[in-house]
């Protein structure tokens, strides 16, 4: 396909579908579906099968650099000045850990294996950034709650400003030290200062205009004006050369301390930043370099082993320093594992300046960013799940229906659409519940939490019945009320069924006729309705679904017509 000379709307088209496909092997094998984009992008880009031609990855870059701003308007409305005033006593102390820590043991790490200290300096500089659109959105996927999530916004902010920073700093001193400096050190060290304050300045008009707009306009206006002002100032940014992240950052930071509708701003705004996810990671996978992994050979390896390793001891170290809970000092590092975009960036900019110097440091961050990129989310995955601030339904893995269901269901609609849904006459009475029934054992009362969990991954159902040592029911468990709670890995060995389940008056007997089924359907919410004899003590035989009693009523209506 790398021959085929495809539009930019088909090449869009085969990176959508290609997601589509991705998110169901990413249910299958339990994987973050950041990784699962970047996986697939990989596959279908010029590393693999290069299917995607030659130059249209380039042209996706004003929507790469609009997914980026998006996720870091996003990150900025988490901020109020409330909240920061509250996490920053023990987030800076965290942070500071973090930074020292990773810069020190790259550069100390690649020194020690004999490499230039101008290259150990700067790859140590950008050792500190984090991804922060792979970082929030496996966040927000997962939809996680607490002190590890919480810190890791915190962190992913403070570690990209300070890494823009240390590493202009750091590539001054080093031009300085050779005699290459152009011009005094002073107008460059100027020259930094105005972009980073024209960069905040730019962050809190747009952020004053979203505040004010959002105020001013309806509801359905909102995404118009939100996309209006994140294109214009991306494109003063870009103009100007300045630091747009920062730019977006403060943004949002603005907004959620000048407007009363920041939840919904963000709600309006993920309309929007889901397809524009989907897009940069299945784009930012066609970038990764399989080849450029393999050229960074040893210095790669260095520096990839060195960063993980000062990411997890810095804050490990700080964290125990300031004593913080435990979930903090053995997950919180491993959840800033991720990094591309700044990183990236900046290793470009080094290209520009002193191709000499810069090339080799491209030439890792490229290699390693196929390493972090995919490693990142499946240690941000497992430290949510040790720490037991993910729901349950992001930690297990559970579908409603099968694909053979699916498709009888399109086709029950179908007939629907048609007219040929079935009347409650007596032309359906003579289909039984018995003809319906599934056979289940049900939940033993006394079931322990991981016994539950594999159940549900097991059952396509949303309703559970849970039975005593009689087979009587003595409740239901609800998958949509459970699967809101937070998923604590450390208090499933304290539940068991009858803990999780609620009452239920809804029963039927083998004898009664679809029908009836159907009523009790129209005055319930479950998936499913259990089915127990009528003769003491009433034990359960199975369950009847609403879509078997609703296709079974359709074909039989159709068939007396």
């Amino acid at each position: 396909m790398g021959d085929l000379d495809l539009h930019i709307a088909s090449t869009l088209g085969l990176l959508l579908g290609v997601c589509l496909a991705a998110d169901v092997f990413a249910d299958l094998l339990h994987l973050p579906k950041v990784t699962a984009y970047l996986l697939v992008g990989l596959l279908v880009g010029p590393s693999v099968l290069n299917w995607i031609p030659e130059g249209h990855i380039e042209l996706f870059e004003p929507v790469l650099n609009l997914a980026m701003s998006v996720v870091l308007f996003n990150l900025g409305c988490e901020f109020t000045f409330t909240k920061v005033r509250r996490i920053a006593a023990h987030c800076l102390a965290l942070s500071i850990g973090d930074i020292v820590a990773t810069c020190g043991f790259v550069t100390v790490g690649l020194l020690a294996f004999g490499y230039s200290g101008s290259i150990a300096l700067l790859l140590g500089c950008l050792a500190v950034a984090t991804a922060p659109a792979t970082t929030i959105l496996v966040l927000k996927e997962f939809r996680s709650e607490g002190p590890v999530t919480e810190s890791t916004g915190f962190l992913v902010a403070m570690n990209n400003f300070a890494c823009i920073v240390i590493f202009e700093l750091a590539f001054l001193a080093i031009h300085l030290v050779q005699g290459k400096l152009q011009v005094p050190l002073e107008h460059q060290l100027g020259l930094l200062l105005q972009n980073i304050a024209g960069s905040m300045a730019l962050g809190v008009a747009g952020g004053l205009i979203v505040s004010y707009g959002c105020g001013l306009l309806k509801l359905t206006r909102w995404l118009v004006l939100l996309v209006a002002a994140a294109t214009f100032l991306l494109g003063v940014c870009e103009t100007f050369d300045i630091p747009y992240m920062l730019t977006f950052l403060v943004m949002g930071i603005t907004v959620a301390n000048t407007s009363d509708t920041t939840g919904k701003i963000v709600d309006e705004l993920d309309h929007l930043s889901g397809l524009l996810a989907v897009v940069f990671f299945a784009v930012h996978g066609t970038e990764l370099d399989v080849n450029a992994f393999f050229a960074a050979g040893k210095i790669g390896a260095i520096y990839v082993v060195c960063r993980i390793a000062g990411k997890w001891l810095g804050v490990h170290a700080a964290a125990r320093a300031t004593r913080q809970p435990l979930e903090v000092r053995h997950w919180l590092g491993s959840c800033l594992f991720a990094q591309a975009g700044a990183a990236i960036a900046l290793a470009t900019i080094a290209v520009h300046r002193d191709p000499v110097l810069g090339k080799p440091i491209q030439d890792i961050i490229l290699g390693s960013v196929v390493v972090f990129e995919i490693i990142g989310p499946l240690f941000i995955r497992q430290s949510l799940l040790r720490t037991g601030e993910v729901p349950l339904s992001q930690a297990i893995r559970h579908t409603s229906s099968t694909p053979l269901e699916q498709v009888r269901s399109l086709v029950d609609r179908f007939r629907a659409a048609l007219g040929r849904s079935a009347p409650m006459t007596s032309t359906t009475s003579n289909v039984k519940v018995s003809d319906l029934l599934r056979k289940t054992k049900g939940i033993p009362q006394s079931a322990n939490f991981e016994s539950v969990i594999n159940h549900i991954e097991h059952s396509h159902d949303n309703t559970y019945p849970v039975v005593d040592e009689r087979m009587r029911v003595v409740g239901v468990i609800r998958y949509p009320l459970l699967s809101n709670a937070m998923f604590d890995s450390s208090v499933t060995q304290l539940v068991r069924a009858e803990d999780l389940a609620t009452d239920t008056d809804a029963f039927l007997y083998l004898d009664e006729p679809a029908t009836h089924a159907f009523e009790l359907f129209q005055a319930e919410t479950d998936d499913c309705i259990p089915v127990v004899t009528r003769d003491e003590p009433h034990e359960l035989l199975g369950v009847v679904r609403r879509s078997d009693v609703m296709h079974a009523l359709i074909t039989q209506h159709r068939k007396t017509k």
